[in-house]
């Protein structure tokens, strides 16, 4: 189960990378904007993950309240998180640079909306190891900080196109939805077995 709180963590990480390293130069290099419009609009993404994560807290929290499970409460905002920030892709599709901000902001709020990871890790790690399992989530997070701006690059360096740097970020949703879908499994605390004297 941690291993794809783990995974979802790195994905989820991905997304927020490429949005703080390349979007700027994609903006610019691939959409054609001005340096100065790109100096208005690089930031209404952000805005709008910052109001995806507030949201998708409020919603877990409503559904546990309404007496969902907590593998409903925890997981369907991260599943509904993940689907939704593919939708980046469609700026691969578009010369409107409305669409384009449109699809990456959606994506940056979906991306927000199912950052719950450090909520589902403090709900299942043992207690007695809640510190290694956050260790290794945030290097997870780190990870994918080292790993995505630099497969971003080789691809540009090599196809000199965005087009699949945007489908590389766009799996990443995929990857973080499988994950949550299929390894992480019923959200229960993890037990650790006693030693036998």
């Amino acid at each position: 189960m941690m291993i794809g709180v783990y995974i979802g963590q790195f994905c989820v990480t991905s997304i927020t990378w490429f949005f703080l390293t390349w979007f700027p130069t994609y903006l610019y290099q691939a959409k054609g904007m001005s340096i100065l419009k790109v100096g208005f609009v690089a930031s209404i993404p952000a805005i709008a993950g910052f109001i995806g994560g507030l949201l998708g807290g409020v919603f877990s929290d409503w559904l546990l309240k309404r007496g969902y499970s907590l593998t409903t409460a925890r997981k369907l905002p991260v599943i509904c998180g993940m689907l939704l920030s593919c939708v980046i892709v469609v700026a691969n599709y578009t010369t409107s640079e409305v669409v384009v901000i449109a699809a990456m902001s959606l994506a940056f709020f979906a991306k927000g909306f199912g950052n719950l990871g450090w909520c589902v890790l403090s709900d299942t790690s043992p207690k007695e190891m809640l510190g290694i399992a956050g260790g290794v989530f945030n290097m997870c997070g780190n990870l994918a900080s080292i790993i995505t701006p630099l497969v971003i690059g080789v691809i540009l360096a090599n196809t000199h196109s965005f087009d699949y740097a945007i489908l590389y970020v766009g799996s990443m949703g995929v990857l973080g939805l499988f994950s949550y879908l299929f390894i992480v499994g019923p959200l229960d605390r993890l037990t650790l077995t006693p030693r036998a004297a």
